[in-house]
């Protein structure tokens, strides 16, 4: 009988409890070697984890789902998960999975500048099937990187540890943040028929009817219907085109706002509400900050 309820897992000691592991020579952070696990996962299970968590898969047979999405992976992946996140399995009996796991508790990070820059890294926040597909390269530098981070701490911790760790997992960072770039850029076939699906999904929603009703589109519904994460498809989009969803929103917005102010004798409110606003003044003044002119100088230009 499969469980809804999740697994919380509020430290790295009780992980490796569930997993069979010896506890972990570090209370903050751990790297695991998939070899070592004596319970492997082969059913249903869902966790939360209280910590930050860096899945590098090799070998997996079976389904993963974090987020709203889930994906089926026969080759090496990386996994980025914050904290809270609810993350499912459903595996296959299999002997020949390889990778690693990297463990990191917030508290690691304190008085730290990585425990408030590590919030700006968005792909801690991407779905499953926004995962991070490395080459041989890239991935023979991520386990360089694990394997520093281990040996360091398997040493005697002393003032020098969490220095020497954390500027380690920065590096780990940075390098997952370079590889997440380019993969924007080497998918660009992928990456383009988002951009045009994005262009399509726009027109039609302001080509509809009852725009107040609906209100204007916001991002997360934007990615809804795109069946991506917000920070990914702004990410992607910033990458492609320099600017990101909320922009591209209301670049497609002041486009038909133009083309309203000059083929029809709506009154400026009318217009407004017809692109869904509430109050007009919003309207305009969004509109100034994108063209720098009013909306009735705009429509005066044409006269």
């Amino acid at each position: 009988m499969i469980s809804n309820t999740p697994h919380r897992i509020t430290t790295i000691s009780k992980y490796h409890r569930v997993m069979g592991l010896p506890g972990p020579q570090h209370p903050l952070i751990s790297v695991i070697d998939y070899n070592t696990i004596l319970s492997p996962c082969q059913e249903h299970v869902s966790f939360v984890f209280d910590f930050y968590a860096i899945l590098l898969d090799r070998d997996f047979k079976g389904k993963m789902k974090y987020g709203q999405q889930q994906s089926d992976f026969d080759k090496g992946v990386l996994f980025l998960m914050s904290p809270g996140q609810i993350f499912q399995i459903d595996a296959k009996e299999t002997t020949d999975r390889s990778g690693w796991l990297l463990l990191v508790h917030p508290d690691l990070l304190w008085h730290t500048h990585l425990a408030k820059d590590i919030k700006q890294y968005g792909f801690f926040d991407y779905a499953i099937n926004e995962a991070l597909f490395l080459s041989e390269r890239e991935e023979a530098a991520i386990i360089r990187l694990l394997e520093n981070i281990k040996n360091e701490y398997q040493h005697t911790i002393d003032k020098f540890s969490q220095p020497a760790i954390v500027a380690q997992l920065e590096l780990l960072l940075t390098y997952c943040d370079r590889y997440y770039q380019r993969q924007f850029i080497t998918r660009q076939k992928s990456n383009h028929q988002i951009l045009a699906r994005l262009e399509v999904l726009l027109t039609e929603y302001f080509s509809g009817d009852d725009l107040l009703g609906k209100g204007l589109p916001t991002v997360q519904k934007v990615a809804d219907q795109l069946n991506l994460s917000p920070k990914y498809l702004s990410n992607l989009l910033r990458v492609l085109t320099g600017q990101n969803t909320q922009q591209h929103i209301h670049n497609k917005l002041i486009e038909k706002a133009k083309q309203k102010l000059s083929t029809t004798d709506l009154t400026i409110s009318e217009i407004a509400y017809d692109l869904g606003f509430e109050h007009p003044p919003s309207f305009s003044k969004l509109f100034k900050a994108k063209t720098r002119l009013s909306p009735i100088e705009f429509r005066r230009s044409f006269n």
